[in-house]
């Protein structure tokens, strides 16, 4: 999704983010930081773009009222895209407006990075972006050096590992009107509140719906229907269940569009259970603000996604695991009286 051969790091500039529930203050750098040698910018670039490498999903600012000019980051980076002399005034207004939305006590300080990109490519397009980092883990380092015939051993701490980028995003000098196309990185962990300030609250996202999140979404509110709605209106073992599950990714693996009429049909057949995953996916497209069409060209990429996350294994006690991946005739569930235990019988022509 994002290349960056060709780019180059224009201009950075460094700030300290406090948490203000805390009592801890920001601290702003008076200029641009002054990369002194050739090695540095490559290290920053592999720190801040590497991890956009396997990002499928594409985002536009936004604001809820439906006015994207209010929505602050899109203020201050469309001040930059139209003079960048106005670079550096704008990133301590990113860090300033941060630091007013990081309001949860679980929130980690660390530093924030403000850079300037060019030539980095999305979608086919090589464009200047605008990107925000911040820096909240820090690890400690072992170093060794020749010494007297030897070696000697010293450490650092509070040093940033450039392999984990803690957050980021990266926002492209196209399609303004639409909030910019945006790509972002948030390894978060913990509490909901503290997790969702970076895209939510600072950033101001929605998912571009195009058919790679119809995809995504398509097959993550099925599955959702299969493992949390269909108890409460069908009697349905757990290895029906994993075969409703594989049914509809070798469907998605198998086509290369989606038709809901078709979907629904072949995988689902039940005509109640089909009513009633028809007003599951009604209900989350209203809940969400996220429409899934009745057709769409199917992403490889997002089928890839989610089937590592679509469960096959059927998880007996402690003693069994049972993977199924095809005809579920093949397996039969059944109880014995003398042992008072459940049972299943499995049918196989060979092992393997």
């Amino acid at each position: 999704m994002v290349t960056f051969f060709e780019a180059s790091l224009d201009t950075i500039s460094v700030h300290h983010m406090g948490n203000p529930t805390q009592n801890e203050m920001y601290a702003l750098s008076d200029y641009p930081l002054e990369l002194k040698d050739e090695l540095m910018p490559k290290l920053l670039m592999q720190y801040f773009l590497t991890p956009f490498e396997k990002t499928n999903e594409v985002y536009h600012l936004m604001h809820s009222s439906g006015d994207l000019e209010l929505n602050e980051i899109h203020h201050f980076v469309s001040r930059v895209f139209e003079d960048k002399s106005k670079f550096h005034e704008a990133s301590e207004l990113i860090a300033k407006y941060l630091y007013k939305v990081s309001n949860h006590p679980k929130i980690k300080s660390g530093e924030l990075y403000i850079a300037y990109f060019k030539k980095v490519q999305i979608e086919g397009n090589q464009l200047d972006a605008i990107g925000i980092f911040k820096s909240e883990n820090k690890e400690t380092y072992l170093k060794v050096y020749p010494q007297q015939g030897g070696f000697g051993l010293d450490y650092e701490e509070n040093a940033i590992n450039i392999n984990k980028l803690d957050k980021g995003v990266l926002i492209f000098n196209i399609e303004k009107e639409n909030g910019y196309k945006v790509v972002v990185v948030d390894k978060t962990n913990g509490a909901h509140d503290a997790a969702v300030y970076w895209k939510d609250e600072f950033l101001q996202l929605k998912i571009r719906n195009d058919n790679f999140n119809q995809t995504n979404n398509t097959l993550g509110v099925y599955k959702n229907f299969v493992t949390q709605k269909l108890d409460d209106e069908f009697e349905m073992s757990k290895a029906d269940k994993i075969d409703l599950l594989n049914r509809s990714m070798k469907y998605f693996k198998e086509k290369d569009t989606f038709d809901m009429d078709e979907f629904t049909g072949e995988v689902i057949g039940n005509p109640d259970a089909i009513a009633s995953f028809k007003t599951f996916k009604n209900q989350y497209e209203q809940e969400f603000d996220t429409p899934i069409a009745d057709s769409f060209e199917i992403s490889a990429n997002a089928v890839k996604k989610q089937a590592r996350v679509y469960k096959s294994v059927l998880k007996l006690d402690k003693n069994f695991h049972i993977y199924i991946h095809g005809n579920k005739e093949l397996i039969e569930k059944g109880f014995d009286d003398d042992k008072a235990m459940n049972y299943y019988k499995v049918y196989f022509k060979e092992e393997a």
